[in-house]
């Protein structure tokens, strides 16, 4: 075995899993970029996984493997970027364990992240909302299930890995209803719930009849929704209130949209960014920040305000000579 190995599961078992305490999500995604950056090599070199060395990481196999990802996968710039980070962390783990491939880890550590445009997030207007809510069939247990974790979402700005997490023992429904969830870096928080969704949430959790360890949203036999389930359902249903609300066929909807319109419907009933970053969980106020760039009636609320400049009316033009007013005249 040469020396890759044993500091490839050094970095999962001692850095990310003991020292860091990652999330299962990050040890899959880190997980998932080594498979894919060993698999590239053993194509390109045949050199098996269990054979490489130090050597065989340099920049150049790195920045071909980055190509590929971009051109031959056809991934995006953030997941680009993602992977390289993943990639960086462990490097300068392995700095610390083979200072003999200082220059070699420095150069990969010097190949930067790839400069990403950044577009407007997407969100639903209140009619196409109130389209995709409507869209599952109530007559069905299943589309009563849709319907209200459809509601929640809206209304909670829940992550899709925080909705498939939660329990019925998640859900309070007496005085000062609310939903707690364990977000993103293992941060706890509670969302308040509004009167219509607790009442639907409380016809759901009668027929649901759980107990307080079972899943709020389960499959038919019994199980989590997983996020590949939730986001499938979201795409089904905005496909189908396409026919009662048009607009939405101009739109991509995705449980992350949800997500973006209960920040969109806060940030314009007037509710301050620090709550609204509070409320979804972001780690840093600077997050929220592109709902502000999204909302164009914040900027014409904004522009209504200012004083516009002061500007003649335009007249026909008059020339100040004599000899230029017969001129003009001809």
């Amino acid at each position: 075995m040469s020396s890759l190995a044993p500091t490839l599961q050094a970095f999962f078992t001692d850095r990310l899993i003991k020292q860091r305490r990652s999330s299962p999500f990050t040890v899959a995604a880190y997980r998932d970029t080594f498979r894919l950056l060993l698999d590239f090599i053993y194509r390109h070199s045949r050199k098996a996984p269990a054979d490489l060395g130090m050597d065989d990481l340099g920049a150049p196999i790195i920045g071909a493997f980055l190509e590929h990802l971009e051109y031959g996968r056809g991934n995006t710039i953030r997941t680009r970027n993602a992977r390289l980070a993943a990639l960086h962390s462990f490097f300068r783990f392995a700095s610390f364990r083979h200072p003999e491939h200082a220059a070699l880890i420095q150069r990969v550590l010097a190949i930067p992240l790839k400069r990403d445009d950044r577009a407007l997030v997407t969100f639903l207007t209140r009619p196409e909302v109130d389209a995709l809510v409507a869209a599952p069939n109530c007559s069905s247990w299943t589309g009563r299930r849709d319907h209200t974790l459809l509601l929640l979402a809206v209304q909670t700005g829940l992550r899709v890995s925080e909705l498939t997490k939660l329990d019925c023992q998640d859900v309070h429904l007496d005085a000062g209803a609310h939903v707690r969830c364990h977000g993103k870096g293992r941060k706890e928080r509670i969302t308040p719930l509004t009167t219509p969704i607790v009442a639907v949430l409380r016809v759901w959790m009668r027929e649901r009849a759980g107990q307080p360890g079972d899943p709020l949203f389960p499959t038919s036999r019994g199980k989590p929704l997983s996020t590949d389930a939730i986001a499938l359902l979201v795409s089904k249903y905005a496909a189908a209130a396409q026919h009662s609300c048009p607009s939405l066929r101009t739109k991509r909807v995705s449980p992350h949209v949800l997500r973006h319109t209960c920040a969109m419907q806060l940030l314009q009933a007037g509710v301050d960014t620090s709550v609204i970053a509070l409320w979804l969980g972001h780690e840093q106020i600077q997050t929220t920040q592109i709902y502000l760039h999204a909302d164009l009636s914040l900027k014409e609320r904004a522009l209504a305000r200012t004083a516009p400049p002061s500007v003649e009316a335009p007249g026909r033009y008059r020339p100040p000579d004599t000899l230029l007013a017969f001129l003009e005249g001809l």
